[in-house]
């Protein structure tokens, strides 16, 4: 059902941190309302404590126009940052990796990251994610009840990166903070004093690459099958990675790799409890709606709800003219309820053909890269949830991250006969 709009088009404010407090289907409703009356806006940027005040951006709001600068990364480029407020260059580098670069260089390291997954490596990681998923069901089953995000959709997804990492288990919890933190600025939860925030992340990321960098160090006198080993090792035209490559990918793996696949898992566990029909009809023909019903998660939760892009000269998009060094925020999550691309894009369908959502980033340089080991996570976790736990109902609310650019789920409490039924 459409949502009802309860903001005026003018009244639509996204740096004002009540906004991302609203329901989801206020903040869908205003969505809407821009698609409709203002499609190409002009809006003011977030004030963050320490940073100078930002000229503002241009919101891009409907799917083609968020897939047209996609695909021209020539005209919209990613090297100026990728957060809507401009970041020093030491954050782009620590938090982006390859997300915050432009050819040659994002060309360069995602040649490199790509040829250490060997179809070896991949193998090893496909036996990873159905243990992994078998350990966390095995963790909950007895007891009838947990927090679904904490002890099931995040622990997944960590379980997996730290595994395939070569982390040590003794370090999961110490990863998942870092990772809560660099992603939960904004949110009291998560980092109390915003006029902090800049040292909390900054801290959180060193030390994450500290510790990749320490076992990346290891691995190069002493390599095993882990992917760290392969990324250290990995030769490409003579080119491999550097300590500060290695450190900046894995901060973008972990946070984006863990962050963003506990979401989706979330979010797809929550509507199929709020779509018991959809959930029956997957459940009743697991393996050949599988690939549709993933696709349709990735859609409904759309985990990362915009990147920014800048124009890199004088341009026009939708008729509205754009000028060189202004930026244009992308976002994924009106663009994947937009009308104009989806049939009742408010009804969570989980046969839904064609499905050409953006929640793994728009086509172009920078589509995910590690998007079919998320559509992997989220087929065996929910396989292994139905075969297990299939009674699992959420019995609350979800508490909901405040973020304009997460779409984050911190808790959802579930229930389910112990053991399964």
């Amino acid at each position: 059902m459409t949502p009802t709009p309860v903001l005026s088009i003018d009244e639509i404010d996204f740096a004002d941190p009540l906004f991302w407090a609203r329901p989801p289907a206020e903040r869908d409703a205003a969505f809407a309302t821009l698609r409709a009356e203002r499609p190409l806006a002009h809006h003011r940027e977030f004030e963050i404590p320490g940073f100078p005040k930002g000229p503002g951006y241009w919101s891009l709001v409907r799917h083609d126009h968020v897939t047209l600068a996609s695909r021209q990364p020539e005209l919209f480029c990613s090297g100026q940052g990728t957060q809507i407020t401009d970041q020093p260059q030491i954050f782009n580098e620590a938090f982006g990796s390859m997300i915050n670069m432009d050819d040659p260089r994002h060309a360069r390291l995602r040649r490199i990251v790509s040829a250490s997954f060997t179809p070896r490596m991949l193998k090893r990681v496909e036996s990873q994610v159905q243990e992994a998923a078998q350990a966390v069901v095995d963790a909950v089953a007895e007891r009838g009840a947990c927090d679904f995000v904490t002890d099931i959709a995040a622990a997944l997804p960590l379980k997996i990166i730290c595994d395939m990492m070569g982390i040590p288990e003794s370090q999961y919890g110490f990863v998942f903070d870092r990772t809560n933190l660099i992603l939960g600025v904004g949110d009291p939860e998560y980092v109390s004093d915003l006029a902090a925030a800049v040292g909390a992340l900054l801290t959180a990321g060193a030390e994450l690459t500290q510790l990749v960098q320490e076992l990346g160090r290891s691995r190069r006198e002493h390599p095993t099958d882990d992917l760290t080993s392969a990324l250290v090792n990995s030769r490409v035209d003579g080119d491999s990675l550097s300590d500060s490559d290695l450190g900046s990918f894995f901060v973008l793996l972990v946070v984006a790799g863990n962050e963003t696949t506990r979401n989706a898992i979330s979010h797809g566990m929550k509507a199929l409890c709020d779509f018991p029909a959809e959930r029956a009809r997957w459940m009743a023909d697991f393996d050949a709606l599988a690939p549709t019903a993933v696709e349709e998660i990735v859609r409904w939760a759309t985990p990362v709800m915009h990147f920014r892009r800048t124009a890199t000269r004088d341009t026009e998009l939708g008729g509205q003219r754009i000028r060189e060094g202004e930026k244009v925020v992308l976002w994924y999550t009106s663009a994947n309820r937009d009308e104009a691309a989806f049939a009742e894009p408010y009804r969570f369908d989980v046969g839904r053909t064609p499905n050409e959502h953006v929640g793994f980033g728009a086509p172009g340089p920078h589509f995910c890269l590690g998007a079919n080991l998320a559509r992997r996570e989220i087929t065996v976790v929910f396989r292994e949830l139905f075969r297990r736990l299939p009674d699992l109902r959420i019995t609350g609310e979800p508490a909901r991250l405040l973020s304009g650019f997460l779409n984050g789920i911190k808790h959802m409490p579930c229930e389910f006969t112990p053991g399964g039924r």
